[in-house]
């Protein structure tokens, strides 16, 4: 199997993948290939070649009914991506500024509960995620 960040890189099998996540947003059940060749404006080739990737890689899942197929997102694989990459943020988040009428140590921990309540966000939204019907 391809490295996720592999498959990632490619803009148009990011552009699948969004599509995916707002289709599946708004309460479908799947995409058609013509639906996705039509969204993105791409061949219908282009964008077989792609979901080949993208089911390879476990991040799609189709579902055949007739000729058609319907492709949904399968996120799971992206927990990697996000374990690697979540480090990064929350060094780099930016804190808002404390304002400076506030003693030092009550500055301090004011940015220190900012940065604790971003990391349980991520755990959270990572968790639910996680949870089955998601």
């Amino acid at each position: 199997m391809a490295d996720i960040f592999d498959v990632i890189a490619d803009g148009t099998r990011r552009d699948i993948l969004r599509l995916l996540l707002d289709r599946s947003s708004a309460g479908e059940q799947g995409t058609s290939v013509s639906h996705i060749v039509h969204e993105l404006g791409a061949s219908q080739p282009t964008v077989s070649k792609h979901l080949k990737v993208l089911r390879d890689a476990h991040l799609v899942s189709v579902r055949e009914e007739g000729q058609h197929r319907y492709y949904s997102l399968s996120a799971a694989p992206l927990d990697e991506v996000d374990d690697w990459l979540v480090p990064f943020l929350d060094e780099a988040a930016e804190v808002p500024a404390v304002p400076s009428s506030l003693p030092e140590p009550a500055a301090h921990a004011a940015e220190v509960v900012g940065r604790a309540a971003a990391s349980a966000k991520h755990a959270l939204e990572n968790a639910l995620r996680k949870l089955p019907g998601r």
